[in-house]
């Protein structure tokens, strides 16, 4: 089989597989971080988004050989060890988690999204969570919590820049 080295939440690690075995399978399977979600298996819902060098990508349609070398960020890598993310901390706060299972991919699309565009319009926002499917229908919280996350963002570099 061959090698595939990846680094997973800052941590480097190496994996023995097929190369066209999904990225969810692996990190799910072999590395053990469930938090990464199987949805569609077809790329179509999102539930299975990580950032992968910076990008949001969906894992069940991306190949191993895909993620040789590169930087991959799941939920389980978000938190800092004293508390949650900003956008985790704000989904809790507006209740933007139902079930649950939507939400590692809305929350690391939304990383990515205030990565990019610190500021983003409605219309950005939108634009970047379109297709990740909510199955209980949080979208109302789920967009509260990015505009609540975005405004922490502005309110932090605010004081940074004081």
């Amino acid at each position: 089989m061959p090698q595939f080295r990846l680094t997973v939440n800052g941590r480097e690690r190496v994996v023995d597989t097929d190369p066209e075995r999904p990225l969810l399978e692996v990190l799910r399977e072999d590395l053990k971080l469930t938090g990464t979600k199987y949805g569609c298996g077809e790329g179509q819902c999102r539930a299975c988004t990580v950032i992968m060098d910076e990008r949001p990508i969906v894992t069940c349609v991306t190949p191993v050989r895909s993620a040789n070398g590169k930087s991959i960020l799941t939920i389980e890598g978000l938190a800092g060890a004293e508390s949650l993310h900003r956008v985790q901390q704000a989904f809790l706060e507006e209740g933007a988690i139902q079930c649950g299972y939507c939400t590692p991919g809305m929350i690391l699309r939304t990383v990515a999204l205030l990565k990019e565009q610190p500021k983003p319009t409605e219309a950005q926002v939108m634009e970047a969570l379109n297709g990740n499917l909510c199955r209980c229908c949080g979208y109302p919280a789920i967009l509260a919590a990015v505009r609540k996350a975005a405004a922490a963002r502005q309110a932090s570099d605010s004081k940074s820049a004081e």
